[in-house]
């Protein structure tokens, strides 16, 4: 069991794992490293003193506490190689609703507004589509990660602040489906770069479609080179075993650029979506 401790706490490692609906992304971190630190007899640090901490890990990029899907988590020095190994797209699989427009963009704000939807047909919401393709300008959400004083814009609104919506900035969508349209529900498949805001883009679109719309379910399928189906740990299998027996090791090399080509899994695995602020680590 200490040979294993030491595989997971010393070495760079990369893992993902699933994150459920309700969560935060930093809970996931906390709930993580506090599982790892108990099943190995430390105590818990507080992640604010400048003591170095037992135990290094950080994510490559926040999923919306009401998403599930793949996170991308890193391990000791594998923290710093997040940037690199998560270079390339994501990939969603979003629900949204016709008729209801809320204040957080999704299902867990207060609707703001209600239009009818009859209209739509499933060939205008195909071709309005494509206007949301390739390189695009879109205006984040309100109640996002992004800071304003120095604080996120959604902590400044649950605390009554007011906040000034950001300029809209340029995204990239490398791929837009409509997978289902069953009125006033639809599936959304999307392939996208950094940056981008599936609750944006369904905003969107229920404008353009002259109603609209916010997302009822979220899931990423796909960080960078990570994938919902390549084993994503679940957080029944947050363990040192299952970690140590299924995480990428990278080596530690001066140019980060180099980890994507030293990764490799301790054991076969067999054949196998926003990074919305920087690397958060704990």
């Amino acid at each position: 069991m200490k040979d294993t401790v030491q595989k997971c706490f010393n070495a760079s490692q990369i893992e993902k794992v699933y994150k459920k609906q309700g969560p935060t992304s930093a809970d996931v971190l906390n709930i993580l490293k506090l599982k790892l630190l108990q099943e190995a007899g430390l105590k818990p640090q507080n992640p604010r003193k400048r003591k170095k901490q037992a135990l290094k890990i950080g994510h490559g990029g926040t999923l919306d506490s009401a998403a599930s899907g793949v996170l991308v988590v890193g391990i000791g020095n594998g923290t710093k190689m997040l940037g690199s190994m998560l270079k390339g797209s994501k990939k969603y699989t979003a629900i949204g609703e016709l008729g209801k427009a809320t204040d957080t963009l999704d299902a867990t704000g207060t609707v703001t507004q209600e239009k009818t939807f009859d209209h739509i047909t499933r060939e205008e919401f195909e071709e309005k589509l494509k206007k949301f393709t390739g390189d695009i300008m879109q205006v984040p959400p309100l109640y996002s990660a992004l800071k304003q004083d120095g604080q996120r814009l959604s902590v400044m609104l649950k605390q009554g602040k007011k906040v000034e919506a950001k300029p809209a900035r340029p995204v990239t969508v490398y791929s837009l489906s409509l997978q289902d349209f069953t009125p006033p529900l639809f599936t959304l498949n999307i392939e996208c770069g950094g940056g981008f805001y599936v609750r944006s883009l369904v905003d969107d679109l229920g404008r353009e479609l002259a109603s609209c719309a916010h997302v009822k379910e979220l899931v990423r399928t796909k960080q960078g080179q990570f994938t919902l189906e390549d084993h994503t740990l679940q957080e029944e299998h947050w363990t040192i075993e299952d970690i140590a027996s299924s995480l990428q090791v990278c080596e530690d090399k001066s140019n980060p650029s180099s980890a994507k080509d030293t990764c490799a899994n301790l054991e076969p695995q067999g054949d196998s979506g926003d990074q919305e602020e920087a690397k958060r680590k704990s």
